[in-house]
């Protein structure tokens, strides 16, 4: 009788290991979840901006590379010799702001240009201010910045006609 009971036993305590396992998988999971709310973006860039950044490839013809959703204190930084104060405020106004596409030389990565897609937002005036920031801490580290007008789609001519008028060589 004892035989027979063996692997009944044998059976429950793997079926018990196994359900235990599983809870434990269920209780890390919605930990985890609640502890880091995140999930995919499903696109880096809107449709526009693929649009755009499509044409725009076709342009500049292997002469730049680009860069998409750049953080401001990645591409510019605050000077040396401020007191700490007022570094840390300088540096406080670039760290969170991005712009749309930063254009670098294809070898060195170096920076060339910025150019930011003007949606709807930008009429509004605080994102007017940005946008002035924007374009002032760009002129002061002298990096050019080319503001393109967002829609559905571009042509070949009008993106190379807009980094022409720019001054922007690509």
């Amino acid at each position: 009788m004892f035989n027979v009971l063996l692997p009944q036993v044998f059976y429950l305590i793997i079926l018990l290991v196994i359900i235990a396992f599983v809870t434990v998988i269920v209780k890390q999971k919605a930990q985890l979840e609640q502890t880091y709310p995140y999930e995919t973006q499903q696109h880096l860039f809107s449709t526009a901006e693929r649009s755009f950044l499509a044409v725009l490839e076709q342009a500049v013809n292997d002469r730049c590379r680009f860069m998409g959703k750049v953080r401001l204190a990645d591409i510019v930084k605050v000077k040396n010799g401020l007191n700490r104060s007022a570094w840390q405020n300088a540096f406080n106004k670039i760290q969170s702001r991005h712009v749309d596409i930063v254009a670098c030389d294809p070898a060195t990565l170096g920076i060339r240009f910025v150019i930011e897609l003007d949606d709807s937002t930008h009429n509004q005036s605080q994102r007017q201010g940005r946008d002035r920031f924007v374009d002032y801490a760009l002129a002061a580290a002298g990096i050019p910045i080319v503001h393109v007008k967002a829609k559905a789609s571009y042509t070949l001519q009008e993106i190379q006609g807009i980094l022409s008028q720019a001054g922007v060589r690509a």
